[in-house]
């Protein structure tokens, strides 16, 4: 029989921090669901790329922007800019950064690969 199951970010099941940002994980079942706060002048590529030693962000990426701006670049050099109420799938194989003076807070569906 399926059950209900509530949770809050306001007590979530782990918190993790890296420069410049913070994850706060909750776990609905076995998925899942970060919200992550960048702030204003977070770059993967200068804040994460040193601690997990790979070129470029290896995360397949699903969620929604709460508030403000992130600039995505694939590896290709495509860009796109990201921004609020937007629902977005960003592939393996990119750098991102925040755009502006105010945080950018996101949503990823069931990935983990947010940095411990």
């Amino acid at each position: 029989m399926a059950t209900f199951q509530k949770k809050s970010f306001t007590t979530p099941d782990e918190k993790r921090t890296t420069p410049r940002a913070t994850t706060e994980i909750v776990k609905l079942g076995d998925k899942p669901v970060a919200r992550v706060t960048y702030e204003p002048g977070w770059r993967w590529s200068e804040h994460v790329k040193p601690i997990v030693g790979t070129e470029s962000c290896q995360v397949l990426h699903v969620g929604y922007v709460i508030s403000g701006h992130m600039q995505v670049a694939v590896n290709d050099g495509t860009q796109a800019d990201f921004g609020p109420g937007d629902l977005v799938v960003i592939p393996p194989g990119h750098d991102g950064w925040v755009v502006g003076q105010e945080p950018c807070v996101f949503l990823d569906f069931g990935q983990t690969g947010i940095v411990k």
